[in-house]
């Protein structure tokens, strides 16, 4: 435990759920979302360039896999603030030994728990609930030219999408299937 985040491993490298410690009394609770010292003991490197918050309307909808091509590849710290997800990393590096291998994990209000996500990897959620409000951070800033996708229905990434597929962008949805020779990106 550093601080007050706690870590637990996952199959792939450097990919890592972390649950936050709640402090609560009668009045309710905090919950740090980031702090940078405590942070850099699980792989954050650098500044909080960006941070977003996403709102999900309704269960069942995908967004994602996306990542940003090298040198402007990012650190994400995902967390969902308002209902349940289930995110989903891709290890898209290179040289990987688990290259193209997925790790689910739901996040939720009730949980506290994050997942730290390292470069190379792409990203994506499925909304378990109606209403999600999600946010990250991000490490570095997002730049247009930089960003890529995966089809998140992909059958070559072997995500099973716990529910119905719905309200996939268009943007998403025209990212192509994986073909053989795909390589990934450099870590």
């Amino acid at each position: 435990m550093s601080g007050r985040f706690e870590a637990v491993t996952t199959p792939l490298d450097g990919l890592l759920v972390l649950t936050r410690r709640k402090m609560a009394d009668e009045r309710g609770f905090l919950s740090r979302l980031f702090c940078e010292d405590d942070l850099a003991a699980f792989g954050w490197q650098g500044r909080v360039a960006q941070l977003n918050e996403t709102g999900t309307t309704f269960k069942g909808t995908v967004r994602g896999m996306h990542f940003q091509c090298p040198p402007h590849a990012e650190i994400k710290l995902v967390t969902c603030t308002r209902g349940r997800i289930l995110d989903v990393a891709v290890d898209i590096r290179e040289d990987s030994p688990t290259f193209l291998q997925h790790f689910a994990v739901e996040l939720s209000e009730a949980n506290a728990c994050s997942l730290l996500i390292p470069q190379g990897f792409a990203h994506g959620f499925q909304a378990l609930s109606d209403e999600v409000r999600m946010i990250y951070a991000h490490s570095h800033p997002h730049i247009a030219a930089a960003e890529g996708g995966l089809n998140p229905q992909d059958p070559a990434l072997g995500i099973d999408w716990p529910l119905q597929v719905i309200n996939l962008s268009p943007r998403d949805a025209a990212h192509p299937w994986l073909s053989p020779d795909y390589r990934g990106v450099a870590a």
